[in-house]
């Protein structure tokens, strides 16, 4: 198995989630995107939406985030918005 990702959500104000995952998807200016580990690095701009995330026990994370960006890295992944909340 790949080594997970390490995953971090933050706004403005707090850090909302972090952890580590096997899957997030996230809905950017673009279109949406898939990370998996070993992604390639990536800096894309977020569009408001929802930023899914598989933990690596099979749970899901559902936060709803808006007005930022998400960068991939070395299996690291930060998503930083200026508003962001969990919503399941």
């Amino acid at each position: 198995m790949a080594a997970p990702l390490t995953v971090s959500v933050v706004s403005a104000d707090r850090e909302v989630w972090a952890g580590e995952a096997t899957q997030i998807i996230a809905k950017t200016v673009e279109g949406e995107i898939g990370i998996l580990a070993g992604h390639e690095p990536l800096l894309a701009i977020l569009a408001h939406g929802e930023v899914r995330v598989t933990t690596t026990d099979g749970s899901k994370v559902v936060v709803d985030a808006a007005e930022g960006f998400l960068s991939v890295d070395n299996n690291v992944v930060q998503v930083v918005a200026g508003r962001a909340s969990i919503v399941a």
